[in-house]
């Protein structure tokens, strides 16, 4: 009898005693173990916060939680797992606890995530907490560690390391973390299609989740997930449907301007801030917090356009990427974040200096990819006909295409935006181009 479909939560899949049902007509069998450790404080946390935060500025309907988002994920982890429990590889080296200690790590892989977490990380503030070093402090909490150890015999610290390994390149659970952050793992199966399917926009949902589960195999030398030959079509569609919600919602032009308008004003305002009770706070009170600490301060409008009564969004004023204007692009893409702010600066001094404008320094912001790049997609593909091992991006021009070559490159823009108040009195995009290198210059004599 194999040990690792006897875990009662793989059990609870074919006849479950409990369960919650999410979107979309998905039942999530929930034991008593389960149970205790969703209805934590800090999980609980999760079900007010927005899993896409200002994405539901233009797609209204993406306003579905961390919570709901980490339900799916804990199901995918035990799909995977069902399917993985009968391979005599995986079974070698994935013991019972390593399997429940895996179920658990996919369950509260996202308790550390605070509001609006990635967009604020992406400026690398000096001094604040990513939202790994947030998941240690909920996860080793009193409630969460002694639920652990006496529901699941693990350590609360073996958690934390799963979920952020300290040496990324030799992990101490090398397969079990492909399984929740690698090419096809747990996380992003459910990501693209439940924000695909709140946005209600088809690109997420556009691959085959049971085939890819069905075709889950590992590599040769069983340290990482792998697909076989019949999964092979699954795959390149999810490559797709990946680079898809990145261009056309993650990073959608009116999105990427909130994202601007917000992270400038965060930015500002970071010396007025208790950073470390906004990283415990939930959307409400992250929000409230930040519009008092603005009255009176010069981006107060700005934050009021995102949150007050009445929405006022910057304009897109120009647009490029390393397609169409390579050299720009890589001259801007990749900078750090006061580094953009210093442009934006010197730009306004440029327009106002010669188009006779009266900009201020808080109606122009420049939106560039961070300096952080998104994890690269590729994954080794089995023939059981040769029995022989190809990496996805040789059989796939697709993923050659969207793996190989930077992805964030290709989904990713340089964008210029401005108050709509100004948007009007200033070029189109390719006259804005030398007003750009008359600032970058200005930035190099200053």
């Amino acid at each position: 009898m194999n040990p690792l479909l006897q875990i009662p939560e793989l059990q609870s899949l074919q006849s479950p005693s409990a369960m919650v049902r999410i979107p979309q007509e998905i039942d999530v069998p929930i034991t008593d173990r389960v149970f205790r450790l969703i209805d934590s404080a800090p999980f609980r946390r999760l079900s007010r916060i927005s899993q896409l935060g200002l994405v539901a500025t233009v797609y209204p309907g993406a306003t579905h939680t961390r919570f709901e988002h980490s339900l799916g994920v804990y199901r995918n982890a035990l799909l995977y797992l069902q399917r993985l429990a009968t391979i005599p590889a995986f079974q070698q080296q994935v013991s019972v606890n390593d399997a429940q200690l895996f179920l658990v790590s996919a369950l509260f892989h996202d308790v550390g995530h605070f509001p609006f977490c990635h967009l604020i990380e992406d400026m690398q503030i000096p001094g604040m907490q990513r939202h790994e070093a947030m998941a240690s402090i909920f996860l080793e909490s009193e409630s969460i560690a002694m639920r652990l150890k006496e529901d699941w015999g693990i350590q609360a610290r073996d958690v934390c390391e799963l979920l952020s390994p300290r040496d990324k390149q030799q992990p101490r659970y090398p397969l079990l973390s492909s399984l929740l952050s690698g090419p096809v793992d747990v996380d992003k199966l459910d990501y693209l299609d439940r924000d695909s399917l709140h946005a209600g926009v088809p690109y997420g949902r556009n691959f085959d989740r049971n085939r890819l589960i069905s075709q889950l195999c590992l590599t040769p030398d069983g340290r990482s997930l792998a697909i076989t030959e019949k999964g092979r079509t699954a795959a390149e569609m999810m490559v797709f449907a990946r680079y898809v919600m990145f261009s056309e919602v993650y990073w959608h032009h009116t999105v990427r301007a909130a994202t601007a308008m917000l992270q400038h004003a965060f930015y500002r305002l970071r010396g007025n801030l208790d950073l470390a009770t906004l990283l415990r706070a939930d959307d409400a009170a992250w929000v409230q917090a930040v519009l008092r600490t603005a009255q009176g301060q010069p981006v107060e409008p700005i934050l009021q356009g995102l949150f007050g009564n009445k929405r006022v969004i910057y304009k897109r004023l120009a647009e490029y990427s390393i397609l169409d204007c390579p050299e720009l692009y890589a001259r801007l893409a990749r900078r750090p974040y006061p580094w953009l702010l210093e442009l934006g600066t010197a730009f306004v001094e440029v327009c106002n200096r010669e188009l006779g404008v009266a900009l201020g320094p808080d109606e122009v912001l420049f939106d560039a990819p961070p300096t952080e790049r998104e994890i690269e997609f590729d994954l080794d593909v089995y023939d059981p006909k040769t029995q022989q091992y190809r990496r996805l991006g040789e059989r796939s021009p697709v993923v050659r295409t969207l793996a190989r070559e930077q992805f964030d490159d290709h989904v990713k823009r340089v964008r210029i935006y401005i108050h709509p108040s100004w948007r009007a009195h200033l070029p189109e995009r390719e006259a804005l181009i030398p007003f750009v290198e008359r600032a970058l210059q200005s930035m190099k004599t200053n």
